[in-house]
């Protein structure tokens, strides 16, 4: 395929991403997507922070001082989001593809909405609380 041929194919798919009229589903689809690709994107990290542990003590307790500061504190609550939202909507999908969750996906969809917000925001608690 060649470099012409295949801009002209991205540029289609973006022409139909974005005429496509997205629905709750097709946003918790696309949600769902995103926070599995920050969450691999954070084991990288994380396996290349457990690789201070190589270089003795010290150096992995000054790292530890890092990731203590009010950055990582925020990094942290949002991974914990992606968390939170990614395990309670994929229990969602369970429920639509193995119950009969589908008749009422729009009912369990705000649910999950619902349910992280509380989640996140006490967690934002938990670990802003101190500060």
């Amino acid at each position: 395929m060649s470099l012409q041929n295949s801009n002209s194919v991205f540029t289609r798919w973006l022409d139909v991403m974005f005429r496509y009229r997205k629905h709750s589903g097709s946003w918790a689809w696309i949600l769902h997507r995103l926070t599995g690709l920050g969450l691999t994107l954070y084991i990288l990290v994380h396996i290349i922070a457990l690789t201070g542990l190589l270089k003795g003590e010290a150096a992995f307790n000054e790292e530890m001082k890092l990731f203590s500061s009010p950055l990582f504190l925020v990094g942290e609550w949002l991974l914990g989001a992606l968390v939170m939202f990614h395990a309670i909507n994929g229990l969602r999908i369970v429920l639509i593809d193995l119950g009969n969750g589908a008749k009422h996906h729009k009912q369990i969809l705000a649910f999950v909405y619902i349910l992280s917000f509380i989640l996140v925001a006490g967690m934002g608690f938990l670990i802003f609380g101190h500060i």
